[in-house]
């Protein structure tokens, strides 16, 4: 089957669906995933769908910024490292807390088979797990398109309702100087409250967001009980973490 026939044949399947795996795309086509990830590439580069990390779906459904799209495919080895490895610590049965991060968002891919909840505030990840085992709770509130997130007074008193085994954050800047910072009050403020509902605050960051310094500080490492980086990260610094009260994993 030619490229032109593959492409009429997936854009077909997406509108329809909604979203698709790369494996019943292969099925469908009767070809191998290389080639089906090789055409949801060209196809999402075009604009045609947007790419997830297990397939594709439609760009109705999330149209998701440049900026985003950016920050989810920037370092992509390494936050795939980070999310495999935060993956080992959700066991099933778990409800976990996902916030609106683009390393977080990565986690999906890991966990579609486990048998847990999952509440967050970000809709990529919505759409992700839409079908899988997972079982979604939406945080309801004002609609951040930028983000793709839900923001707002509402979304933190939808938090607060519900107790979690894990919360699993994201971060734009962490430093021995300042702790924790955000690019905005209200990233900050649902960070702050997941935490707060939480057993365990597990910070998934890779190695250019250690010692960074966002725009606002709104936390200290108090806040934290795990820090999971890639292997690039800076041992000595991870040392003086660790006499912080951080467990990390990396």
């Amino acid at each position: 089957m030619n490229y032109q026939l593959r492409k009429q044949l997936i854009l077909q399947t997406v509108e329809e669906k909604g979203s698709v795996e790369v494996k019943d795309l292969a099925e469908l086509l009767q070809t191998s995933e290389i080639t089906v990830r090789r055409d949801l590439a060209t196809l999402s580069e075009q604009g045609l769908l947007y790419r997830t990390h297990g397939g594709a779906m439609k760009m109705s459904l999330v149209q998701a910024p440049t900026s985003f799209a950016n920050k989810s495919t920037s370092r992509m080895a390494e936050k795939d490292y980070i999310c495999q490895l935060a993956s080992q610590l959700i066991q099933e049965g778990d409800v976990i807390f996902l916030d609106c991060g683009s390393t977080v968002s990565r986690l999906c891919q890991f966990i579609k088979h486990k048998r847990i909840k999952v509440i967050t505030n970000s809709l990529p990840i919505v759409y992700e797990l839409m079908g899988t085992e997972v079982s979604v709770n939406l945080i309801g509130g004002e609609l951040d398109a930028e983000r793709q997130a839900i923001h707002g007074t509402i979304a933190l008193e939808h938090i607060a309702r519900y107790q979690a085994n894990k919360a699993f954050l994201g971060i734009d800047g962490i430093s021995l100087a300042r702790g924790l910072s955000a690019a905005s009050e209200k990233e900050a403020s649902i960070a702050t409250t997941l935490a707060q509902h939480a057993q365990q605050v597990i910070l998934l960051c890779d190695a250019s967001k250690l010692e960074k310094e966002a725009y606002l500080q709104f936390a200290s490492f108090d806040m934290l009980d795990v820090l999971i980086t890639d292997a690039s990260a800076d041992k000595d610094l991870l040392v003086k973490y660790e006499q912080k009260g951080l467990k990390i994993i990396c």
